[in-house]
């Protein structure tokens, strides 16, 4: 993925249908590293979205994020290799057995180079409270860290992470594994449900590979404008 040391901008594509998604993708795709694909396009304008997306020469993320027996999980994740995505997610809580089992699925179902499976740690919307709730104790580094070191046993090159995990995970992972950071803000947003969050900029200089970007770029008035703004601050 040479996006990666060129442009790590991944634009989420958080929009209703396949019209808006292919317009938004078509206008940005000369100033971004990549889209991310989330369940909301992607129960609505069902798997073509992706090779779609991908025919605009950009690495396409698919965000699933699935979760269930090992057996489920690695079919889902063939089925993905196989429709072109590069980048994936799967729950890190779902255990050594089902992460294992994702990353021979990718290895086996890819022709060539595996797609990159990500394991999901905590969620950016989850604070102390939020995770104490599921019983998982209250302290969300320390959860963080856990899971990640069970996806680095498990074989995962990467790792979905809140930005402000970044540096506590790069302390104790392999300088190769790759992590893609959600919860990314510039500070002219309006409040929402990202609880941990950094600029751009910041995220980078932790330690993130990749950037995921939604609501900065794509509720902009002029999403290219707001895309090639953000680009410009990385430099």
């Amino acid at each position: 993925m040479k996006e990666t040391t060129r442009n790590p901008i991944l634009v989420a594509l958080d929009v209703p249908d396949a019209v808006a998604a292919w317009k938004l993708a078509s206008e940005l795709a000369p100033v971004v590293g990549g889209f991310k694909i989330g369940a909301e396009l992607f129960t609505s304008a069902g798997p073509d979205i992706v090779p779609r997306i991908r025919a605009l020469e950009r690495p396409v993320f698919l965000d699933l994020k699935f979760h269930d027996i090992p057996n489920t999980v690695a079919r889902s994740v063939a089925a993905a290799t196989r429709l072109g995505a590069q980048m994936l997610t799967i729950h890190t809580s779902g255990g050594l057995a089902m992460m294992r089992a994702a990353e021979e699925s990718a290895r086996r179902a890819a022709p060539t180079a595996p797609p990159l499976v990500l394991g999901v740690t905590v969620l950016t919307s989850m604070d102390s409270r939020a995770l104490a709730e599921t019983g998982a104790g209250e302290n969300v580094a320390r959860q963080v860290e856990r899971l990640a070191q069970l996806a680095l046993r498990a074989g995962l090159r990467g790792l979905v992470c809140s930005p402000l995990e970044i540096t506590a995970l790069r302390q104790i992972l392999p300088v190769e594994i790759q992590l893609v950071t959600p919860g990314i803000r510039t500070g002219q947003e309006s409040s929402d449900d990202q609880s941990r969050t950094l600029s751009p900029r910041q995220a980078l200089a932790a330690g993130a590979n990749w950037l995921v970007i939604g609501r900065p770029i794509c509720a902009a008035p002029q999403p290219r404008a707001a895309a090639e703004q953000i680009l410009a601050s990385l430099h």
